[in-house]
C-alpha cells in the first residue's frame, strides 16, 4: 500500500518503512507524528482518491532526526553597476520514518493547524455581517488603540531578531509581544502557535535567546551569533 500525503506544505508519495526528508517539523526527535491530509491511497489495483482528502485515512511516522540540507548558493549580479551579492542557504529538514498507513477509521490528531486558522478568518468575516455596521468598526478600532498605548515608548524593533520579518513582527505585537524582553520570556513552541497563520516554514528555536541578548544590550554578541545563523536557524 502507498499513499500521497501532504506534509509540511508538500506532497509526498510514501510507503511503510520508507524514510522521507521533509521541511523541519516542530515535533521533537524520537516522537511520533501523524498526518491526516491523505490525498490518495493505492493498494494493488485499487486506488482511492480524496476530495480533496480521504476521511479516516492517516499516515503515522516517527521523527528520526533534524538536520540541514545541502548548501544552495544564490548569486546576484547587475551589469555595469558593480553590484554583486552572494548568499548561501541550507534548508532545515526533518528525517521521518513511515510506520503505518491507515485507510479508514483513524481519529483526527494534532496536524489540525490549518483547521485552527480557517475558523479565525471565518469569525472575523461573519461578525461585521451580524452586528450593526456602526458598532463593529468601533470595536475593531479600540483594540489597535489599546495596543498602541501599550507599545508607545517601549516597543522594540523585533525584526532585529534573525528570522523575524515584518509580517511576523506585526503578528507578535498584536499578540501583546512588543519588546525584546517580552519575546525572551516566550517558549519557541508558543511562538510557533502565535504565528501559525503566517505562511512559510518558520523555526523559532533561537528567537527567545536572540531577544534576551537584544534586551540586555549585547548587540556585538548578538551580531556575531546571527552571522552563524541561517534565517534564525542554528
Amino acid at each position: 500500500m502507498y499513499a500521497i500525503v501532504e506534509i509540511a506544505g508538500h506532497q509526498f508519495k510514501v510507503e511503510k518503512d520508507q524514510r522521507v526528508f521533509v521541511n523541519r517539523l516542530q515535533t521533537e526527535e524520537g516522537k511520533k507524528v501523524s498526518f491526516d491530509n491523505v490525498l490518495l491511497l493505492g493498494d494493488g489495483d485499487k486506488v482511492t482518491v480524496g476530495a480533496p482528502a480521504i476521511d479516516g485515512a492517516q499516515v503515522s511516522a516517527k521523527v528520526l532526526k533534524h538536520l540541514k540540507g545541502d548548501k544552495v548558493i544564490v548569486f546576484k549580479k547587475k551589469r555595469r553597476k558593480g553590484y554583486r551579492v552572494k548568499n548561501g542557504h541550507r534548508q532545515s529538514l526533518s528525517e521521518i520514518l513511515i510506520e503505518s498507513i491507515v485507510a479508514s477509521g483513524a481519529k483526527k490528531t494534532a496536524p489540525a493547524k490549518a483547521e485552527k486558522v480557517a475558523p479565525k478568518k471565518e469569525v472575523k468575516k461573519a461578525e461585521p455581517k451580524v452586528e450593526a455596521k456602526a458598532a463593529a468598526p468601533k470595536a475593531e478600532k479600540a483594540a489597535p488603540k489599546a495596543a498602541a498605548k501599550k507599545a508607545t515608548g517601549k516597543a522594540d524593533d523585533l525584526k532585529k531578531v534573525e528570522g523575524i520579518g515584518p509580517k511576523i513582527a506585526s503578528t507578535l505585537v498584536e499578540a501583546g509581544i512588543a519588546t525584546f524582553a517580552d519575546l525572551a520570556k516566550i517558549k519557541p513552541a508558543a511562538i510557533s502557535e502565535i504565528i501559525a497563520g503566517v505562511r512559510g516554514n518558520h523555526v523559532t528555536d533561537t528567537w527567545p535567546a536572540q531577544a534576551k541578548l537584544a534586551a540586555d544590550g549585547k548587540w556585538d554578541e548578538l551580531k556575531k551569533w546571527q552571522d552563524e545563523l541561517d534565517g534564525g536557524k542554528a
